[in-house]
């Protein structure tokens, strides 16, 4: 059986579109077993995926920590991999490529100096996430490559008690990068709008979100939080029933819009939609994309004017 690892480490909007990738190494190697590397918080994307026979969690070590260098080096080695198809093409994944020396190298798709397969394109960097991912693969001998599936991310949210007619607001983004959000306070004008249309504002994000979710709860009463009270995988299920969804640049974004909801999105100064944007498959919309110098300086009613024609727009089926 044909031995292939596939290498994806993070953030989350990169892994929600690489799966379009993973699923056509899966398609291109029906046969073979493929284990995944990747990182804890998002094994259970990976798992829901139904692509791997294995999933590894990739720790990280640092280059002084020699004990779990040559743990991962081993484990590496003694499977016996024949083929690598390295989507993270970072400094670090590069440098596992050369955890296989000395001896004999699998085959490697990715962007590590001296691999079988590499990915030459001088723009890579320049490109849509998407399209670099996809010419990678084309240079390794897969011709095409879809936009991910994400209909087998499925989970009971029953105990969220969801109302009928909703929409979600994200507030949230990494916590390291505080410029990438757009105030509270803005989100709380738009919830106030969101609820005079009859739609409940439900506040989706990690326990950091807390503070942000309280500056909007107080601005608008009739906004519902789950803060802190959903998986990674229910996130799918929580989007495709809202009617819009509205966020920072930020991983879940990505999932609602590849789950067919239209959605707005803002980027301020360190983000480029032109490498980072959501994505949607055909015959559903396109994300709408804001962006400002100073994500504070985008006010409440360009967001509303967004959101207002999504709402008049014929309401697009989930995928």
């Amino acid at each position: 059986m044909q031995r292939i690892l596939v290498i994806k480490l993070s953030a989350l909007g990169d892994f929600v579109l690489g799966l379009g990738p993973m699923q056509a190494i899966r398609a291109a190697h029906p046969d073979a077993e493929i284990t995944l590397l990747t990182t804890k918080g998002l094994a259970p994307l990976a798992k829901a995926s139904g692509l791997f026979q294995q999933i590894w969690l990739d720790e990280r070590p640092k280059l002084w920590r020699v004990g779990a260098v040559l743990g991962l080096r081993r484990r590496l080695r003694e499977v016996g991999f024949e083929r690598v198809y390295d989507l993270q093409t970072s400094s670090r994944t590069g440098w596992y490529f050369r955890l296989f020396w000395p001896g004999e190298r699998p085959e490697w798709s990715g962007t590590a100096p001296g691999c079988s397969h590499p990915d030459l394109n001088p723009v890579r960097n320049t490109l849509h996430l998407v399209e670099a991912q996809a010419g990678q693969l084309a240079a390794a001998g897969i011709a095409r490559t879809p936009l991910s599936d994400l209909s087998g991310w499925q989970s009971d949210i029953s105990g969220l008690a969801l109302p009928f007619g909703y929409a979600v607001l994200l507030p949230g983004g990494a916590p390291h990068r505080p410029e990438k959000r757009w105030p509270a306070e803005h989100f709380g004008e738009l919830a106030r709008r969101l609820a005079g249309q009859g739609l409940t504002p439900v506040l989706v994000g990690g326990p950091p979100e807390a503070e942000p979710a309280r500056v909007i709860a107080d601005a608008c009463p009739q906004a519902l939080s789950i803060i802190g009270q959903t998986s990674l995988l229910d996130l799918a299920s929580v989007m495709r029933g809202a009617r819009v969804v509205v966020g920072n640049d930020t991983g879940p974004m990505h999932i609602a819009s590849l789950v067919g909801r239209p959605c707005v999105v803002m980027f301020g100064p360190d983000s480029s939609p032109d490498r980072s944007r959501p994505r949607a498959h055909p015959g559903y919309p396109e994300p709408v994309i804001l962006e400002a110098g100073n994500l504070a300086d985008l006010p409440p009613d360009t967001i509303w004017q967004s959101v207002s024609d999504i709402l008049r727009a014929p309401n697009p089926l989930p995928l």
